[in-house]
This record gives structure tokens, sequence and C-alpha cells, in this order.
């Protein structure tokens, strides 16, 4: 089961459906209307969702707000280096914005946050090689996202969907130990806003402990500044002292808390956003 992605009369770009239980409105149209924060609101009504979570530019802010949605996160420079973007929430169910681990999220935060820009020890190279994909690894990706999540908001088990998106706006990376795939992840670009989703990070869980991700990060920020893209940003679960450490890491700085977002490994969880200026 996965959600649907839709494109508005005003060129806007929403996913929806019962897996995430949500509206999702991923991009504002070039005609964005001054009524879409109150017709997704009728449409969440209509389909009985609890959440609707938009990113929106500072632009378009102010009717959302208006509107009864609320900032959860934001990141500086989104839009093309210069411009915010919003990360707003509109709750149709009021338990839906409760988090009951919200104690233990603020901690691993303040534990990833303590580490930032620690660095990381290098990678033997001996054994594993850190490379961007082909359409001739699409197979082997598929099989270790279906290996790792039990669900993830997009279909990345689908080797069509992998091969649609890394032909369209998706660079894809990898760790390789012999012929073996066992580490992954990808770059989902805006080249139109000069903007990257580090995204769709797995290891296998025989292979966990290296720090991979640390290391396909750091791939990905080198090969996104070489195709100019000036911010880069990444929502990592907030349950996850490892993803948030990792980003921490290399040195993203935090913008906010989606509460119970995203359907990731069999369940609704509050995710973490951060961001990092790639260039000037």
């Amino acid at each position: 089961m996965t959600d649907q992605i839709m494109t508005l009369a005003d060129g806007s770009t929403i996913q929806y459906g019962p897996l995430n239980d949500r509206i999702y409105l991923m991009k504002t149209g070039g005609k964005c209307s001054d009524r879409l924060a109150s017709n997704l609101i009728d449409l969440a009504k209509k389909h009985n969702f609890s959440k609707i979570f938009a990113k929106v530019m500072a632009l378009h802010a102010d009717q959302f707000l208006t509107a009864g949605y609320g900032v959860e996160a934001e990141v500086p420079g989104f839009y093309n280096g210069s411009e915010t973007c919003y990360f707003l929430a509109y709750y149709l169910n009021h338990e839906r914005a409760y988090e009951s681990e919200s104690g233990e999220y603020d901690r691993i935060m303040q534990h990833a946050l303590a580490k930032k820009g620690m660095g990381v020890s290098s990678i033997d190279s001996s054994i594993f090689t850190l490379r961007s994909c082909t359409e001739q690894d699409i197979e082997r990706i598929a099989g270790v996202y279906n290996t790792v999540f039990e669900s993830y908001p997009f279909p990345i088990h689908d080797p069509d969907y992998l091969l649609k998106t890394m032909r369209s706006h998706v660079d894809y990376f990898c760790v390789e130990a012999g012929n073996a795939i066992i580490s992954v992840s990808s770059a989902e670009m805006d080249e139109g806003t000069s903007n990257v989703e580090m995204t769709d990070f797995a290891t296998l869980p025989e292979w966990r402990g290296h720090g991979f991700a640390v290391h396909l990060l750091g791939v990905m920020e080198r090969e996104m500044r070489g195709k100019g893209i000036k911010t880069a940003y990444t929502i990592a679960r907030a349950a996850s002292p490892g993803m948030n450490i990792t980003v921490a890491k290399n040195n993203y700085s935090y913008g906010g808390r989606l509460k119970n977002n995203t359907n990731i490994s069999g369940n609704i969880e509050s995710m973490n956003v951060w961001y990092k200026k790639l260039s000037r």
C-alpha cells in the first residue's frame, strides 16, 4: 500500500492516502491558489485524514497561518539559497499532535547536537567501496529497501519506481562489499529551486555499526555541490539516535520536529528536519 501523488489545478503537487493518513503538500504550483490552504483542509476532511503537512515558501505562508496551520520546522535558504521554506502542519485530529515520547525525542536531539561537527573516522577502502549507483543496480537497491523497511512513505521497494526517479531527479548512492550492495541512500533534487533532500538511508542489518550513512552523506554533498545545488536538507526519525548524530556530525543545523508525520517501519513517527548550506 502506497499513497498517491497528484497535481492540483494550480500546479501544486500533493501526496495523499491512508498509509500516512495525511495530505502532504510537496510543492506549491507556479500559480499557487490563494485558497490552497483551505482547499487542502476540505480535501482532508473529505477523506477523513488526521493531518496536513505542507512545505511552503515564505511568500505563501500567510494564507496557511491564517487558516490555522502552525510552523513545525523551517529551512533557511531552501529556495535558491535565499528564501526560507516553512514546514507547516494542520491537525484534523488533535490526538495526532500528541507525542507520548517527546521527552525522549528531546534527549536524542540534545545528544546529537552535542556531536555537531565532530567529524568521522575514515572508511576501510580495502573492504568497502562508496559510489554512485547506475540502472544496473536497481534490483539490488530495491532488495536492500525491502529488507530494511517494513513500510515507507514512498515505494522505494519497487524497482520500477526507483528506475523512474533515477531517470528524472534522484541520484542513488551505495556502499559495496565485494559484489554486494550493503548500504544505500538517495539525493532527491529540485534543481529549479536548488535544493536537495538527502534521504532513503538504509543499511542491511548485518552490516550496521560501520557508520556508512556518514560517509554516504559526505559523498552525496560533494556530488550535489558539483551540480550547483545550494541547500541540502534531511528528515530523520526523531526516535533514531544514529541518524540524528550522523547529520549533526556532518554540520547540519536543526530546523524543527514534524509531529507524528511519517509512516516508516510500520508506524507513524515524528521526524526531525536538518539542513545545511552547500554553496554560497
